[in-house]
């Protein structure tokens, strides 16, 4: 998501469309939604653009760019979005978020693909 960040910063900067990500920052947000594909997020959360992620259990992902926390408590910035899918037990023990086993360069990516949902 910095990245994404950057390159909006950039191009605003340069009298772009904020709106459109460099295309670095697009290959991240499109890897970070085929990501949580594979990693089955799905299975529990309803995410918009990922194909079958239907799930009833948890909190939908739409609009995740417009939440102020991550599980009711922690701030939601890129970095602690990452954090958590990365390690949820060890932010916040005992939360039904599991620990999928995500590296950090992934949990990166599922974050800059979750902070493009407004």
């Amino acid at each position: 998501m910095l990245l994404a960040g950057l390159a909006c910063a950039c191009a605003a900067a340069q009298g772009q469309d904020r709106s459109t990500p460099a295309p670095e920052a697009r290959i991240l947000i499109e890897r970070g939604k085929a990501l949580l594909g594979q990693y089955q997020c799905g299975a529990c959360h309803t995410i918009p653009e990922v194909p079958i992620s239907r799930g009833p259990v948890a909190q939908p992902l739409d609009a995740w760019s417009q939440r102020s926390y991550i599980a009711g408590r922690i701030p939601n910035t890129p970095a602690m979005l990452a954090q958590w899918i990365m390690a949820p037990q060890a932010l916040v023990p005992g939360t039904a978020m599991p620990d999928m086993g995500v590296s950090a360069e992934d949990a990166r990516a599922m974050a800059a693909f979750l902070f493009s949902l407004e």
